[in-house]
């Protein structure tokens, strides 16, 4: 790996910013309790990964969690390192009871907008009485603790308003975004069986209204025990689909009936959701999170790594099919007003959300960091005049932000702002890596490891270095991680996903860097798993909707990290026999994976190739293959002995010679 050089430094708080900060405010609030001294980050991180158990209690004392039974036995180490560690296994408590906790007059409970929707806001009084009325009609359909409600929803009040519902049941929620396709929805939820199912009959994108009804259909048709479907009316048209055995009303009739709003507490470990994550084989991963490891992590990450204080307004661009928006809505547990955008952030121009942010006086603003690359690239002006004066954060995720894009973000949005580059996963559906309030921001760089997160970068013989690319592992349990997986009781599919190469050790699948002055920089995926945006898409999906044209024989999938932040997934493809290669061709490719999954799907640029490289055992060389795209010579990554059919991979060498340099050289 080449040498790295110290970036200069954007931004320093000031004493003023640290002091009034809510890190500020636990660190002395600990210094109290432990009669120790934290006079830096490194040293309260310290403490976070050296005491853990004792760490995550005070996070329990410090936010007034309110759990019933003996928090004092706050972790039982698993037997295997990390997997099957419990946490406050003697407890119980209520996810929607912590954010009606924060319930007042003050401000709103939510501000919300999108395309053909001005800005409205939903006061805590009407959020409860929905809320109240929705969990009542949901408790008559017989929904309880452990029942899977489902969401096809839109990033729209209708969405936290299902899912507090839910939760005030103990139901475990899940939800996707109206985009996907059949396919895609039916793959996920079919393996979870919901009872009930919140679905959108259309959505708003780029401008255009599209229609879900038909989708609707045929993904209540296909769901095994499904007893009622909501449908949220989006079209002036909208129809109640006749389905047999299913109870279908519009959400207007589920929230009509006036009931008072109740908790239902469940142990700390009860599932609070269940999210999905693609990987390179199979059907998407069924992740379920703990309520209580999730109120945990979203108190600390909300409150001390995004300095996130009551009253304030905190938006992240995110869908319901992102773990960013669950992220989004737990701004509510620590006093925020979360901000929901419903439509593109490119219509009708890149400046719609930063009009959005200027107009509700958004404090902490967040998206993936291909929309601040796009922005930065932009030609035209999109930054409204008057600037932002209530900004104090910005957040970028879901893909590394070049040192570029941060240096724009200090040029053009805000010379003052706190920028926040986190990454973590719908893993853990938080931040590994994120900000803190009391260190600086240098460009390129994420600032610190977060608390409780003893995260390492590995080198070749799986040791920790420094100043050097390693494989991201973390060391210890976090509260937010995986209890499992549904339908993966001997937790076969959780243990090969995280710990096949590290045992005990959970490697996830970054490249990652770790500096002396103790920053981070993420390089990308080290493993197969498509990158779109932010949001990770599993090979298979796209395999499937490929290779189920007759025209197509098989393909092969990747996405590809470039110089200037931006990835690149080209798909190749081997046809049938007298099957000819053209634009009709891409396009009918393009359209199904569209149509079956999601506008993500979509190839960048598609190719055809005469064999796809696999090794003996019959896995398609992902990996491998991705390397020698960005320069890797082939006898570092592959092995012909190992290979099926090792005169495959000169198509790839060539391709990078004759192709990708160009690209690369393009994008730097």
């Amino acid at each position: 790996m080449d040498s790295y050089t110290a970036p200069h430094v954007l931004w320093r708080p000031d004493a003023a910013f640290r002091e009034k900060s809510r890190m500020t405010q636990f660190a002395h609030w600990l210094e109290k309790r432990t009669h120790l001294h934290f006079p830096d980050y490194d040293t309260l991180w310290q403490f976070s990964i050296n005491e853990p158990a004792a760490f995550w209690r005070a996070l329990v004392d410090f936010f007034e969690v309110a759990i019933s039974g003996d928090p004092k036995t706050a972790m039982v180490p698993g037997p295997e390192g990390i997997l099957g560690t419990q946490w406050f296994p003697e407890t119980r408590l209520s996810y929607a009871h912590h954010i009606f906790r924060n319930a007042n007059p003050d401000h709103p409970a939510l501000l919300f907008s999108g395309e053909e929707q001005h800005m409205a806001s939903l006061s805590w009084a009407e959020l409860e009485q929905s809320v109240g009325a929705l969990a009542q009609w949901l408790r008559n359909q017989g929904v309880g603790v452990g029942d899977r409600v489902a969401g096809y929803v839109s990033n729209t009040p209708h969405a936290v308003i299902a899912f507090l519902a839910a939760n005030s049941l103990g139901a475990i929620w899940s939800s996707c975004s109206p985009d996907f396709g059949t396919a895609s929805v039916v793959e996920r939820f079919q393996q979870i069986a919901p009872k009930v199912l919140f679905a959108a009959d259309g959505y708003r994108y780029n401008g255009r209204l599209f229609d879900r009804s038909e989708e609707i259909r045929e993904i209540a048709a296909a769901m095994p025990g499904l007893s009622s479907l909501v449908v949220i009316p989006v079209q002036q048209t909208s129809q109640l689909p006749v389905l047999e055995e299913v109870g279908v009303v519009f959400w207007e009739q589920a929230i009509e009936e006036p009931a008072p709003l109740s908790f239902t507490e469940v142990p700390f470990a009860h599932p609070i959701w269940i999210l999905f994550s693609s990987g390179t084989t199979g059907k998407p991963k069924a992740i379920m999170h703990s309520t209580g490891g999730i109120l945990l992590e979203h108190l600390k990450a909300l409150a001390l790594h995004q300095d996130c204080h009551r009253g304030e307004r905190f938006f992240w661009y995110s869908t319901t099919g992102w773990m960013m928006w669950n992220y989004l809505v737990g701004a509510l547990l620590v006093g925020g007003v979360p901000v929901l955008y419903d439509g593109s952030a490119g219509s009708p121009d890149l400046g719609v959300l930063w009009r959005m942010a200027q107009e509700a006086a958004v404090q902490h603003f967040g998206g993936g960091a291909a929309f601040y690359i796009a922005c930065m690239k932009a030609a035209q002006s999109i930054i409204p005049e008057g600037g932002f004066p209530a900004l104090r954060s910005i957040g970028s995720t879901g893909s590394p932000l070049p040192a570029e894009a941060f240096e724009w973000i200090y040029a053009a949005i805000k010379p003052d702002v706190w920028l926040i580059s986190l990454s973590g996963g719908t893993d853990v559906c938080s931040g590994f890596v994120g900000g803190s309030p009391w260190l600086p921001v240098h460009a390129g760089e994420i600032q610190c490891r977060m608390l409780g997160c003893e995260l390492e970068a590995f080198g070749e013989n799986g040791e920790p270095i420094r100043e050097d690319l390693g494989e991201m592992v973390i060391l210890k349990a976090m509260p937010s991680m995986p209890v499992g997986f549904w339908n993966d009781s001997e937790n076969e599919r959780y243990r090969s996903s995280y710990f096949e190469m590290y045992p005990g050790i959970w490697r996830h699948g970054d490249w990652v860097r770790i500096t002396d002055r103790g920053t981070v920089i993420i390089y990308g995926r080290s493993d197969a798993t498509l990158n779109r945006g932010g949001v990770r898409i599993g090979t298979a999906e796209v395999y499937s909707g490929v290779e189920t044209l007759p025209e197509v024989k098989d393909s092969l999938a990747l996405s590809l990290e470039l110089p200037g932040g931006a990835y690149f997934m080209p798909l190749f493809v081997v046809l049938a026999e007298g099957v000819v290669f053209d634009e009709k061709l891409k396009t009918s490719i393009s359209r199904n994976l569209r149509s079956r999954y999601s506008p993500r799907h979509v190839p960048d640029e598609i190719f055809e190739v005469k064999a796809i490289p696999y090794t003996i055992s019959g896995k398609k060389m992902e990996a491998p293959i991705k390397r020698i795209l960005l320069g890797a010579q082939p006898a570092q990554v592959a092995s012909p002995d190992a290979m099926r059919n090792p005169e495959s991979l000169q198509f790839f060498v060539d391709f990078f010679q004759n192709y990708m340099v160009a690209l690369l050289s393009k994008e730097k």
